[in-house]
């Protein structure tokens, strides 16, 4: 075990010392929103009272990776399968420097491989959350339209 900050944690993960899955890394991106562990729970104490929004994130498959899309995206599914009974698979054989060039609402996590995410959001989140950083684990740069 061991104990680290959010972007601590961030950077081990960025040189492969560790690994988490995409939804931690979304959620150490949101933690580096805030200094200290006071800060985060006078935001989570004044937050809670606003209400939660149910959601999973809908892969979709591109040629060279994939993209985890999260409720706000423009290509999110107006009716995504939560239960994963429909079976539905999203893929396209577009490279995800083209999506991303095509697109303009974004909230996701691009996954190029296991040590190579990198978050874009560009929405504004329900219920007063916090939006997680953009971090983007290489050198790609997709920020032309945000």
């Amino acid at each position: 075990l061991q104990w680290s900050s959010p972007p601590e944690a961030i950077e081990l993960f960025k040189s492969q010392e560790i690994w988490f899955p995409p939804p931690q890394f979304y959620e150490f991106c949101r933690l580096c929103n805030f200094s200290s562990l006071r800060q985060l729970q006078k935001f989570s104490c004044e937050r809670a009272v606003e209400g939660c929004e149910r959601w999973m994130p809908v892969r979709l498959s591109a040629s060279d990776g994939y993209i985890h899309l999260l409720p706000g995206d423009e290509l999110y599914p107006e009716d995504p399968d939560y239960t994963g009974e429909k079976k539905i698979i999203m893929s396209t054989d577009k490279k995800i420097e083209d999506l991303m060039k095509e697109g303009s609402t974004f909230h996701r996590i691009v996954i190029k491989n296991i040590h190579n995410l990198a978050i874009y959001v560009n929405i504004q989140a329900k219920y007063k959350h916090m939006n997680p950083l953009m971090i983007n684990c290489d050198s790609s740069d997709y920020n032309s339209k945000l």
